[in-house]
């Protein structure tokens, strides 16, 4: 992958804490977490669990069910937060959609027979807000899903960056939505033992931090513009005021298990390793790591020891957001890397508080950007790894 950097200059959000991205900057910013309890849970339908679901609203027009809302109001935020930023579309603008489960309450509607209309049908394909977003702005370039589980919009942002620096496209719009949970979904991660929805977020997912029970589930849609037009070193358009660059990444697979991670975390060093050089810094120049931050054990250990053998004495300051934001599937690295462009904004890390005995290196609560780079991980559940480096704006 080259080393150039791409440019994030546009953000749209909708998030647990509700719609649009100043909405979840307020909710991240004020330390506490988006789930409520929600009642219909359990194995009778009749429980009440602790979820950060995003709550209802988008534009009717864009049909009925919440997915496609979300996703075209994430998508249009993101658009014109891009362009009051300076950012002129190109003739080829790109759309990658990230998705792991998608529209799962469309889904249980159709597979109960309770939709039987044509439309219904479609409504559920993930192919039909991608086509709409394109109609509506005119896009024209390539656009293709990518589905990796928790890992998948890292894995997204390092497609997208592998069309810019390839010439393949002048823009790209990257668009993660997962509003999935379901009685259903909720109660297979419980099951797995890697989901606890019965007690209080921060009592739950406490990564880096001692008592967790795991995550607490949550949604997400967010919209990413990106754009790296350059020639000889200059921009070739009007310049954009970007939040961040994504100066490089890398991706990998344990090939262990279908829902466990390889315990050696040979892989998972070895993508943190090929970020940092993909990236062309040295580790030392990263300040702060974005952990995928699940609370669970093992995902806990890994982190650990990719900080030990990649970064030895000089370790990054370290921050979650899955305990405010609950873990949002495939939207997961968008909605926390959202976080951290909004930091960058703001001059503020959005940490999560310490509520229990901590690593060291972990930030308690909201704390002063100290610039610098930020590395953000995620690992899904198959084995899927991925890691990519951002830069701040101030630094490009």
């Amino acid at each position: 992958m080259s080393n150039n950097a791409t440019d994030i200059v546009g953000l749209g959000v909708v998030s647990g804490y509700g719609w649009g991205r100043d909405t979840f900057w307020e909710g991240l910013s004020s330390g506490k977490p988006a789930a409520r309890l929600i009642g219909g849970y359990g194995e009778d339908h009749t429980e009440s669990a602790w979820l950060a679901l995003v709550p209802e609203g988008g534009d009717p027009d864009d049909g009925e069910g919440l997915f496609g809302r979300a996703f075209m109001a994430t998508a249009r935020e993101a658009v014109a937060d891009a362009k009051a930023r300076g950012w002129v579309p190109g003739a080829r603008v790109g759309v990658i959609s990230v998705g792991c489960f998608n529209d799962m309450y469309g889904w249980t509607e159709f597979s109960a027979g309770r939709a039987r209309r044509s439309r219904d049908f479609v409504r559920v394909l993930p192919s039909t807000p991608v086509s709409m977003f394109m109609h509506e702005f005119g896009f024209h370039g390539p656009s293709l899903m990518v589905s990796a589980t928790c890992a998948s919009t890292n894995n997204a942002l390092l497609v997208a960056k592998l069309w810019l620096d390839a010439d393949k496209v002048d823009d790209v719009v990257v668009v993660a939505a997962d509003l999935s949970f379901t009685p259903e979904i909720v109660a297979g991660f419980t099951r797995l033992g890697a989901a606890a929805v019965d007690i209080e977020p921060l009592d739950a997912c406490r990564p880096f931090q001692e008592g967790g029970k795991g995550f607490g589930p949550g949604e997400a849609a967010v919209g990413f513009v990106m754009s790296s037009r350059q020639l000889a070193g200059f921009v070739t358009v009007s310049r954009a005021t970007p939040y961040a660059a994504l100066l490089g990444g890398a991706m990998t697979s344990d090939g262990h298990h279908a829902t466990g991670m390889d315990p050696e975390h040979v892989e998972v060093i070895r993508c943190v390793a090929e970020a940092i050089d993909d990236a062309g810094v040295d580790p030392a120049e990263v300040r702060y790591l974005n952990a995928h931050g699940t609370g669970t054990q093992q995902c806990t250990d890994a982190e650990i020891h990719f900080l030990d053998e990649v970064f030895g004495p000089r370790l990054p300051h370290i921050y979650a957001l899955k305990p405010l934001v609950g873990h949002c599937l495939a939207g997961a690295g968008a909605i926390e890397l959202a976080g951290t462009l909004m930091g960058y904004e703001h001059k503020q890390v959005p940490a999560s508080r310490i509520v229990s005995t901590a690593h060291p290196r972990l930030l308690d609560g909201l704390t002063p950007l100290e610039g610098g780079l930020t590395l953000k991980t995620s690992m899904g559940m198959g084995g899927y790894n991925s890691a990519v480096v951002i830069g701040p704006a101030a630094a490009i």
